[in-house]
C-alpha cells in the first residue's frame, strides 16, 4: 500500500510539468514536486490524493542508515519526511538503536523539486560543530531521505538560502548536486527500507530496500519475543558483489504466530567462514 500510495504521488508530481517559474530554490524553469502538485487523473476525472501516506526518515544505527517511519499529509511528501528527520528519532526508536547527526536546531526553510534534482535550505544549525563523519552522516540522512520519492534523484543544498559547494568545515562536497551513489559508504550493506523499525506488521510480511552483498544474496529471519524463529530463508537482490540493487519479498510467517514484539533480522554470511557479517536487526511489532 506505502509503495502504490508513492506511486500515486510520484504520477502526480511527473504530471505537474516544468512552467513554474516561481519554485523557490531551483532558479525557474521547474516544479516544487515536494509542495504543489497536482492529483492524478483516471478517465479523465481528477482523482483525489491519498490524504495520508507512509514516509521514511533515515536516521543512524552506528554509522550506517537506519529508517523510520513517518506520516505525511496530502501531498507534501519530502517536506513531511524532512521535519521527520530533523525532529530526530523518538525515545522509543533512540532505544531500539537509531540516531541522528544532524545538530538540534536545524530548521527547514525550504524544499523544492526540479527535473530530478531536489533543493533543500537548511538554517546554519546543520553544519555546525562535529568532524569529518558527522558531517558525512548528516548529509547522508537528509539524501537518503529525500531521493526515497520516484523522481527525485539528487540534492542541492542550501545554507540560510545560499547555495553551498561543501557541508561544514571538513568539506563534505556536495556540489554538483549529490545522489544515493554518493553515500553508499554510509548505507549498510542490507538496507531494510520496509517495514521500519518499531512498525506493526502482518503476515505475510513484506520487505524491501536495497543491498550490496556477495552474488547479490543475503538471509533473513523473523523471531518472536522467546526467541522461536516464524521465518528463515535467503533473498536475492537485483544486484550485488559491489553493484547495489534492490529487494522486494513477501512471505508468510509461522502458523500460530502470536501478535506482540517481533525481530526481523538480516545478515550476510561470510564468504570465507560462513559466519555472519552486516547483521541488522529490525524491532517490530505482529498485529494481525
Amino acid at each position: 500500500m506505502r509503495r502504490l500510495s508513492l506511486l500515486l504521488l510520484a504520477l502526480a508530481i511527473a504530471g505537474c510539468g516544468g512552467n513554474d517559474s516561481s519554485a523557490p530554490g531551483t532558479g525557474g524553469g521547474g516544479t516544487t514536486g515536494a509542495e504543489t502538485v497536482t492529483a492524478p487523473t483516471t478517465g479523465g476525472e481528477t482523482t483525489a490524493p491519498p490524504s495520508l501516506v507512509e514516509v521514511n526518515a533515515y536516521f543512524l544505527r552506528g554509522e550506517k542508515l537506519g529508517v523510520a517511519s513517518r506520516e505525511a499529509e496530502g501531498l507534501a511528501v519530502a517536506r513531511s519526511a524532512m521535519e521527520g528527520l530533523l525532529e530526530g528519532p523518538t525515545a522509543a526508536e533512540r532505544a531500539a538503536g537509531l540516531s541522528t547527526e544532524i545538530p538540534e536546531g536545524t530548521e527547514l526553510l525550504d524544499v523544492a523539486n526540479a527535473n530530478g534534482t531536489v533543493t533543500v535550505d537548511l538554517t546554519g544549525a546543520f553544519d555546525d560543530g562535529g568532524g569529518s563523519a558527522s558531517m558525512q552522516a548528516r548529509v547522508a540522512q537528509v539524501v537518503a531521505t529525500l531521493t526515497q520519492f520516484p523522481g527525485f534523484e539528487r540534492v542541492a543544498f542550501r545554507i540560510d538560502g545560499q547555495p553551498v559547494q561543501a557541508i561544514g568545515g571538513e568539506g563534505v562536497v556536495v556540489d554538483p548536486p549529490i545522489g544515493r551513489e554518493a553515500i553508499e559508504a554510509q548505507t549498510p550493506a542490507i538496507l531494510v527500507e520496509s517495514p521500519a523499525v518499531l512498525q506493526s506488521v502482518a503476515s505475510p510480511l513484506r520487505i524491501s530496500g536495497t543491498a550490496n552483498t556477495f552474488e547479490a544474496t543475503f538471509q533473513v529471519k523473523v523471531t518472536a519475543a522467546d526467541g522461536s524463529e516464524l521465518y528463515r530463508n535467503f533473498v536475492t537482490a537485483t544486484s550485488g558483489s559491489g553493484v547495489r540493487g534492490t529487494f522486494d519479498e513477501t512471505f508468510e510467517l509461522a502458523e500460530g504466530a502470536e501478535d506482540g514484539p517481533v525481530t526481523l533480522t538480516v545478515w550476510e554470511d561470510n564468504a570465507d567462514n560462513g559466519q555472519p557479517v552486516n547483521v541488522v536487526e529490525i524491532p517490530l511489532r505482529l498485529a494481525r
